[in-house]
This record gives structure tokens, C-alpha cells and sequence, in this order.
């Protein structure tokens, strides 16, 4: 997983490019849930930003933690100039000032699980809000999902990454289970705004190529089952992208 979790900064420019970004709802949401002032926010593994400048656009002064050099050097040339930066891996994280709001856009399980949640609530103002955000982008139509899925067999056996604490069909997802569980964490709500998009098959074949389940295969085999793939698809492809969403807030007793 730590190997994996560093392998986006090869594609960084694919990624802000073909990764689609957040929708405006999921601030509305969160600043909903907080049900207070959001004035500060770090945000864990921001790759090239998509989530942050959805927050610093809404005024709240983010300071952006990525571990990888070229991912941050993308995101910051597309984050407003108040954006504070920081090239850091969460663990690496120190205590020092707390925040009103910690977030991750499709990041948090690349971080350890060990003492992830007190690492976390270190970071937030008691009372503070944490929330977890992402979810897969899939082919809609199962035929055509089935086709490319038989392509990939020779290649790879998934291109996904399982989940670390909940099977697909649980009413709570992960990591929803955790803060549940965790002493630092109460009011755990998960919720699931759902989208749809449409991209033509080359811009999906490059989202896909942004994917570090691939990123990890030889170069040889990304060209062969990419151009495999582009064959079998048609000239548009319709994605579900639903974002899943879970917000705690942190227990202002601990």
C-alpha cells in the first residue's frame, strides 16, 4: 500500500486532467454537519488539490498535507494563493495547531491504520469535524463493464482497492466502523451523494491510466490492455460516481 500510495506523481498532470473533481453539495453538506463555523481545515493526502479549492472557495483557509512532490507542486497551480502547503506524509504530521475541519478526498486509506484516529483528533479543535470522502468510478452499463473486466483478466485481477474494515454490502461502510468504534469520535453519519458523468473512451482510458493499480504494471502491459480496451469501447461511456461521505465529530471530553 505505501508503494502505491506514492505512485501518483509520476501522472500527476493525468490526474488533475482525467480525475474527476467534487461537487459543490459535499461543502454544503459538511458545513451543514459542523453546524458551527468552518474557518480552518487540514486536509490529508490532496493530491492535486480537487477537494481543497472546493473548500478555499467557500472561505475556509486550507492547509493542504501531500507526501509527494509532483502532486504538490500540481496542486499549486490551481489553488487559490491562501492555500498554505505542505509536503508531508499524515504520519509525519506533528501536533501543533488545531483545526476546525480534517478531510480526506479519497485518501485516507492510504494512511496506516495505527493510531490513525488519535493522530487525527490531535489535529482538530475539540468539537471539530473529520470527514472521508470518495468512492469508485464504474462503468454503468454491466455488459460493457463485463467486457472490459474480461480484458483485464490477462493483466490484473481487479484494478480496485478492497476495502480495510467492511464488506461491499454493510450498511456502514469504512471507515464509518472505525470512527464507531474509536473513543475519539461521536455523531458518525454516513451519506452517499450520487452522480452520474459522461466522458469520451479516451478520457476515460486516461483516468483509468491514473489508477495505481495500473500505474504498478510494467509499461509494456498498460499499453497492450489500454489499447485492448479502446477497441471495445464505445465513443462515450456513462460512469457512476456516487461520493461516499462520513463525517464525526471529535468528543470535546477527550
Amino acid at each position: 500500500m505505501p508503494a502505491r500510495a506514492l505512485s501518483f506523481g509520476m501522472v500527476a498532470e493525468q490526474y488533475e486532467r482525467y480525475r474527476p473533481g467534487y461537487p459543490a453539495e459535499l461543502v454544503d453538506l459538511v458545513l451543514t454537519y459542523a453546524g458551527q463555523p468552518i474557518r480552518t481545515a487540514l486536509e490529508i493526502g490532496a493530491g492535486t488539490g480537487k477537494a481543497t479549492r472546493l473548500f478555499a472557495g467557500a472561505g475556509v483557509t486550507v492547509t493542504a498535507t501531500e507526501p509527494d512532490g509532483a502532486m504538490l507542486a500540481e496542486l499549486r497551480k490551481h489553488v487559490p494563493a491562501g492555500v498554505e502547503t505542505v509536503r508531508a506524509a499524515f504520519e509525519d504530521l506533528r501536533p501543533g495547531a488545531r483545526y476546525h475541519l480534517a478531510y480526506a478526498a479519497a485518501a485516507l486509506h492510504w494512511t496506516q491504520p495505527e493510531g490513525r484516529w488519535s493522530r487525527v483528533a490531535t489535529l482538530l479543535e475539540p468539537g471539530g469535524v473529520f470527514a472521508s470522502f470518495g468512492g469508485p468510478t464504474q462503468l454503468v452499463d454491466p455488459a460493457l463493464a463485463d467486457v472490459v473486466r474480461a480484458a483485464r483478466a490477462p493483466f490484473l485481477e481487479s484494478d480496485e482497492i478492497p476495502s480495510p474494515g467492511t464488506p461491499p454490502g454493510q450498511a456502514m461502510q469504512w471507515p464509518g466502523t472505525e470512527l464507531q468504534r474509536s473513543v475519539w469520535f461521536t455523531d458518525v453519519q454516513q451519506t452517499v451523494i450520487e452522480r452520474r458523468l459522461t466522458m469520451s473512451a479516451r478520457d476515460y482510458i486516461g483516468h483509468l491510466s491514473t489508477i495505481s493499480a495500473y500505474l504498478e504494471l510494467p509499461t509494456s502491459k498498460q499499453e497492450k490492455f489500454f489499447s485492448r480496451i479502446e477497441r471495445i469501447l464505445p465513443e462515450r461511456v456513462e460512469l457512476s460516481a456516487d461520493v461516499i461521505v462520513h463525517l464525526a465529530r471529535r468528543r470535546p471530553e477527550q
